[in-house]
């Protein structure tokens, strides 16, 4: 093939991905406002960030902190020196991350959509509600500040919808600088050992940070419903496994499933994050309401809490 046939060719699947992906972010964009409004009319907003010269609070000094804020007239009247904080570094801006990696693009029978598209249903409509709220939000992993207003939530919308056509194999969040008092929500299916699980949320943990965990499973993860000569292939380099009786593996499976789900729940109510699991075949607005409330802090949520 010539150069300039090559050059064509390489145009017209870069034009044919390009239309594919516009397609998809009108519809992502109404959905996620949808089932934003459906909540947003149950629940109460999220204080408001100010100006940013509003006095917030006195804290004790920690390593790290800038001499230059210490306040030396509340320090004399105390033990250990104090800093004073404005409203705009005290605000709990919040960082939002989905897993990109393949595992996350999958759907058995029995889910309503795949793991991502569902992912990103909830993560832009979690966008949403905080946006209308006044809060500041930014993807993990982007160097994009926090930032308000509605060309937020479409540029998340935009970096979303790209990782669902460009390879990616990242299964776990990056650790990255981070303000104290800001907030994560990861949301995955966190398909990955445990052990590794539990020292990345701790590296972001110990900046300070709090966090919750939306889980998102297929139902056929969960309830393993084959039977038969059936032939498993892997989403991320696996070998195949063909199993001449799936049913007799399913008791093993769940077992092994469970006890991955409940050592992921200690590994967030240990950090002091919030765990929620959701399957695919359930309505979205239990997931994003659970999820809302996680953040609010409400009462009766624990980090075993389950969006089914």
């Amino acid at each position: 093939m010539s150069e300039a046939a090559a050059a064509t060719t390489l145009a017209n699947a870069r034009r044919q991905r390009a239309e594919h992906f516009a397609a998809f972010l009108p519809p992502l964009l109404v959905a996620a406002e949808r089932v934003a409004a459906t909540i947003e009319q149950g629940v109460h907003g999220r204080r408001r960030v100010g100006a940013g010269d509003a006095f917030w609070q006195f804290r004790q000094y920690s390593p790290g902190d800038p001499i230059t804020r210490i306040d030396w007239r509340q320090t004399a009247k105390r033990v250990h020196p104090f800093v004073r904080e404005n409203e705009w570094e005290a605000a709990e801006s919040v960082w939002l991350w989905r897993d990109p990696s393949p595992s996350m693009r999958w759907k058995s029978p029995l889910g309503m959509e795949q793991k991502d598209e569902r992912a990103d249903l909830l993560l832009l409509a979690m966008a949403s509600l905080l946006l209308r709220g006044g809060e500041r939000v930014a993807l993990l992993g982007s160097p994009e500040r926090p930032a308000a207003g509605r060309l937020v939530l479409e540029r998340f919308a935009e970096r979303l919808l790209r990782t669902r056509f460009d390879a990616a194999e990242a299964s776990l969040p990056p650790v990255q600088p981070l303000p104290r008092y800001a907030q994560v929500v990861l949301v995955g299916d966190f398909l990955y050992p445990i052990p590794e699980i539990a020292v990345r949320l701790r590296a972001i943990a110990d900046m300070g940070v709090k966090g919750a965990v939306l889980r998102i499973i297929d139902p056929a993860e969960e309830d393993f419903p084959y039977k038969g000569r059936t032939r498993f292939l892997g989403l991320e380099g696996e070998n195949p496994l063909l199993a001449p009786r799936a049913e007799s593996l399913a008791s093993d499976w769940r077992a092994l499933f469970a006890a991955h789900q409940q050592e992921l729940a200690e590994v967030c109510r240990r950090l002091g994050w919030r765990y929620i699991k959701h399957r695919t075949d359930r309505p979205p607005q239990t997931a994003l309401l659970a999820l809302y409330h996680a953040m609010q802090g409400e009462r009766g949520l624990t980090a075993g809490a389950a969006a089914r």
